[in-house]
C-alpha cells in the first residue's frame, strides 16, 4: 500500500512528518511516499535508519502555510504539496492522503483535487473519541468542517459516520445519536428538530438526541452534529484531559504517600494517559470525497504522525470510499 505524506505540512514541519514516516514505514510494511521540498526532506531523511524502507521523495515547490487562507491558497499554489499528494490519490498512485498542514487548505484541496462521492451534498471530519463502552471508543462528525449545516447534510453525515463505524472501526450496526441540550426529542433548535424525522426513517440504528455526557459514557456509536459544535467539543474535552492530567500530578507530588500510591499504580497511570492521548489516534478522516483523507492535528509530533498513517491505512483496507458511495442510492428518497 502506497500512503502520500504532506511531509511540509504541521507545526514541525519536516522534521515530525519524516521520522512519523519512517516509524509508520518500518510498523506498517507501507510504501510511504513524501511529497514536499526535496531538500529539506532529504536533510530530515539523513537523520533517520532508512535501510530497507520504501520512501521515496515526491517534488513539490510550494507550501499552503498554517495562517494562509484556504480559498486562495489552493487556487493559487498548484504545486503545493497537498496538491501534488491529492493528485497522486486522484490517479491511483496512492491508496491515501495525510496532512498535518493547514485544515481549511486540506479540505478544500481534497474538494478541488478529488471532489465529492457522487451523491453527497458536504464532506465531514470525523474523529474517534475514547468512551467506557465495550469497544472504547465512538465515532463524532462533524468536526470543523462546515459550522453551517442544513438538515440533509446531517443525515448525510449520519450515513457515512455509521458506515465508517461499521467498516473500519468494526462496530456492528452501531448506534447514531444527535448531539443536542436534551436526550428528549422535543429538545435541541430548529435544525435538530428538522433532522431527527428524517433519521428515525433512514434505516441507520438511531437512538435519538444524546447529550455531551453521553458522548464519554459510550451511549451512541457515532455521534452527529455540525462542525462548529463538534470543534468546540473536542477542543474542550481535550482541555480537560489536559487540566485533569495536570492536576492529578501536582497533587500526587504534594502527599508522600500519593507518591508511593502513584509508583504502584504507574503502570495504571501510563495507560490512562494513552487513552486520553490525541496522538494515539491520529487524525480526523475526511468522509464524503473520492479518496481517504486523514487530517492530523496542526502539532502533531512524529509519533501522531506515525498513527495517522495507520488510520489511513485502516480506511483504505476497509474501502470507506466505496462503501460510503455503495448505500447513497437506496438512501437518496430520504435524503430528498
Amino acid at each position: 500500500m502506497k500512503i502520500a505524506l504532506d511531509a511540509m505540512g504541521g507545526d514541525f514541519a519536516p522534521e515530525a512528518a519524516v521520522h512519523g514516516a519512517v516509524w509508520a514505514a518500518r510498523d506498517y510494511g507501507l510504501t510511504i511516499q513524501l511529497v514536499g521540498k526535496p531538500e529539506a526532506i532529504n536533510a530530515e531523511l539523513a537523520k533517520h535508519n532508512t535501510a530497507g524502507l520504501d520512501l521515496p521523495v515526491i517534488p513539490a515547490s510550494e507550501v499552503i502555510e498554517m495562517d494562509e487562507p484556504p480559498a486562495v491558497a489552493v487556487k493559487t499554489k498548484r504545486d503545493s504539496s497537498m496538491a501534488v499528494a491529492l493528485r497522486l490519490v486522484k490517479h491511483k498512485e496512492s491508496e491515501a492522503f495525510v496532512t498535518a498542514g493547514n485544515s481549511g487548505g486540506a479540505l478544500a484541496s481534497a474538494l478541488f483535487g478529488l471532489g465529492r462521492v457522487k451523491g453527497i451534498k458536504r464532506p465531514a471530519l470525523g474523529t474517534i473519541f475514547p468512551n467506557t463502552s465495550d469497544y472504547g471508543l465512538s465515532f463524532l462528525l462533524d468536526v470543523g468542517a462546515n459550522t453551517d449545516v442544513r438538515p440533509e447534510f446531517l443525515l448525510q453525515f449520519a450515513i457515512m459516520g455509521s458506515r465508517y463505524a461499521e467498516n473500519v472501526l468494526k462496530i456492528p450496526t452501531p448506534r447514531v445519536g444527535l448531539l443536542s441540550t436534551g436526550e428528549e426529542e422535543e429538545k435541541g433548535n430548529q435544525l435538530i428538530q428538522e433532522v431527527t424525522p428524517m433519521l428515525k426513517q433512514s434505516g441507520l440504528n438511531f437512538i435519538g438526541n444524546v447529550e455531551g455526557k453521553d458522548i464519554p459514557s459510550g451511549r451512541a456509536d457515532v455521534v452527529v452534529t455540525d462542525g462548529f459544535t463538534g470543534n468546540v467539543y473536542i477542543k474542550g474535552a481535550e482541555g480537560v484531559a489536559w487540566i485533569i492530567q495536570k492536576m492529578l500530578m501536582r497533587e500526587i507530588k504534594a502527599r508522600p504517600l500519593a507518591m508511593l500510591g502513584a509508583l504502584l499504580a504507574r503502570g495504571a497511570i501510563k495507560a490512562l494517559r494513552s487513552k486520553l492521548d490525541y496522538r494515539e489516534f491520529g487524525g480526523g478522516s475526511l468522509l464524503g470525497v473520492n479518496g481517504v483523507v486523514i487530517i492530523a492535528h496542526g502539532r502533531s509530533d512524529p509519533y501522531a504522525v506515525r498513527h495517522a498513517i495507520r488510520v489511513a491505512k485502516q480506511a483504505a483496507e476497509n474501502n470507506i470510499v466505496e462503501a460510503i458511495g455503495r448505500d447513497l442510492p437506496e438512501l437518496e428518497p430520504t435524503i430528498g
